[in-house]
């Protein structure tokens, strides 16, 4: 006998896809973390702010890992509390504002837990205030972890 749909079944949202690294929003649960959709990612936002990108993506690994919304002003001093850290590869640019800590690296996890640290201490040198976008000036719905 053939499957037969029922209309439940034709109208049931699209399962969501799971966040990757989920370790950082447990790390980051008492600042009740946002988390959007953002380049087939999950953008991660505390307070006011976009603080991380959370990536993992399978045909095209060389950037998994945790983003870091920052600036090229900070690259230096952020560096040396993250040895690994680097540009974001799928931008194509030599060095882009946002960094990542790739999901390659020994250290990843630690260095990932440390920049959940840096984001509940207020480091400025992590997160940005986006800009306003009308779509969500007009309520469009946010999702939340």
């Amino acid at each position: 006998m053939p499957k037969r749909w029922s209309d439940d079944a034709l109208f049931a949202p699209k399962p969501r896809k799971a966040i990757p690294h989920e370790f950082v929003l447990d790390a980051l649960a008492e600042f009740e973390p946002i988390t959007r959709p953002m380049f087939g990612c999950h953008a991660v936002y505390v307070r006011d702010k976009i603080v991380l990108i959370l990536r993992d993506k399978a045909g095209d690994s060389v950037d998994n890992g945790v983003w870091l919304a920052t600036t090229q002003e900070h690259h230096e001093s952020l560096r040396r509390e993250f040895p690994t850290m680097r540009s974001i590869g799928v931008f194509g640019k030599a060095v882009t504002g946002w960094q990542i800590l790739p999901v390659d690296a020994p250290d990843f996890e630690e260095c990932a837990l440390r920049a959940c640290e840096l984001i509940a201490a207020k480091d400025p040198r992590i997160g940005k205030v986006p800009k306003k976008n009308p779509a969500r000036a007009r309520g469009k719905p946010q999702s939340v972890r």
